[in-house]
């Protein structure tokens, strides 16, 4: 062997060397956030976190979630929007992130270029701008969900914004939502992720003497009816996803209020 075989043959086994080592890290690191996706964080109320149909929970800081491999989703993200947690701060939006704390492997951003259908952040961006980390984590692909457009920036948006003026008013909001990933669903990108025909969004408010809840349930499309519209109670919305929301609360109050579809404790002003 002459010397510049031998060099080439060096290089390579030092190119391997690197590449082996590096991968052996990146796996090492997924690791380490998977376990410590695990835990549950300061900022979750896990007594009103829902049920799991995948037994894939996650906890982040500032939300949980439940990951459908099958679907390359959340079937829920579920999180706490306090008062204090409103801020009309702008931090400047990143690129999202492949969330590594899927032990199944969360699907690419990539899947969504190109597709037609926006990034639609489960756990709002404009929930979490009390600190750029916590704004930052909703960036993750685990949080996002294929919306059109006009779904997404209209009626969902609005339905946003009410919420953030309930947690304002009441101090305070536990909120879960996700696509119903059940049916004939479109799918998106080399991962197939699905398209939800449906979009929904519980709510429960503990904090005022009286537990109340509520529920919106949105055929994937823009609308311009009012919200109350859109209402129905727990228990549709349970038999639809197979999702059981508030198991931790006492039986008789359980069943009372995911029976209702009333909204009257609930200001739409």
């Amino acid at each position: 062997m002459n010397k510049r075989t031998l060099y080439y043959v060096v290089a390579i086994l030092i190119v391997l060397g690197v590449y082996g080592y590096e991968r052996f890290l990146s796996e090492e690191e997924k690791s380490e956030v998977v376990e410590e996706g695990k835990a549950t964080k300061s900022d979750t109320n896990e007594y009103f976190l829902p049920t799991s149909t995948t037994n894939q929970i996650v906890h982040h800081e500032g939300y949980s979630l439940s990951y459908n491999e099958k679907h390359e989703q959340a079937e829920w993200v579920a999180y706490e929007l306090k008062k204090a947690h409103l801020s009309s701060v702008n931090h400047k939006r990143p690129y999202f992130e492949i969330d590594k704390a899927i032990k199944t492997g969360a699907a690419s951003w990539r899947n969504y270029k190109n597709s037609g259908y926006d990034r639609g952040h489960l756990c709002p961006a404009g929930d979490r701008r009390f600190s750029k980390d916590a704004h930052d984590e909703t960036f993750l692909t685990s949080n996002i969900s294929p919306q059109e457009h006009q779904f997404n920036s209209g009626i969902w948006n609005t339905l946003e914004q009410k919420v953030r003026y309930w947690a304002r008013k009441y101090d305070g909001v536990f909120v879960v939502t996700g696509g119903v990933l059940k049916g004939h669903m479109k799918t998106i990108g080399t991962e197939e992720v699905s398209v939800p025909n449906q979009f929904y969004k519980v709510l429960i408010d503990n904090n005022t003497g009286k537990t109340k809840m509520i529920a919106f349930l949105m055929p994937h499309k823009d609308s311009r009816k009012p919200l109350y519209d859109f209402v129905v109670s727990v228990d549709e919305i349970e038999k639809l996803t197979g999702i059981d929301f508030f198991p931790e609360l006492e039986d008789s109050l359980e069943n009372k209020l995911e029976a209702s579809s009333s909204y009257k404790d609930w200001s739409f002003n």
